[in-house]
């Protein structure tokens, strides 16, 4: 499945990234959680160029939209398509995702889970 950069693109916003944060928090797993606060965070530094913040919308986008290439709801696997998508992100921007943003996504972890 081709990724439609535009279309996940379009489908970011702040609201609907929070709301499916704490959707799936219990079930998406630590990883997942981790790097899309951190793709977050990133995106919200003014030190992140464009470019880098279409790479991240597009990556969140792809994590909050319904249409996906492994469906969320599927036992054990419906979020490892959501995990790769993030993590080719991460790896993408990390050189801006710093490790302030890093401490920022994990005390946000933490709070969540209650680490």
């Amino acid at each position: 499945m081709k990724i439609n950069q535009r279309y996940f693109e379009s489908q970011y916003t702040e609201g609907r990234f929070w709301a499916k944060l704490l959707q799936v928090a219990k079930i998406a797993g630590i990883k997942v959680l981790e790097k899309a606060l951190q793709l977050y965070y990133a995106a919200q530094s003014p030190d992140t160029p464009v470019w880098a913040k279409t790479v991240i919308y597009a990556a969140l986008g792809y994590f909050i939209s319904p249409i996906d290439a492994i469906p969320d709801v599927t036992p054990m696997v419906g979020f490892t398509d959501d995990l790769s998508v993030l993590a080719a992100a991460v790896v993408t921007v990390a050189v801006y995702i710093t490790p302030p943003i890093k401490r920022q996504a994990s005390d946000k972890l933490a709070e969540w889970l209650k680490i």
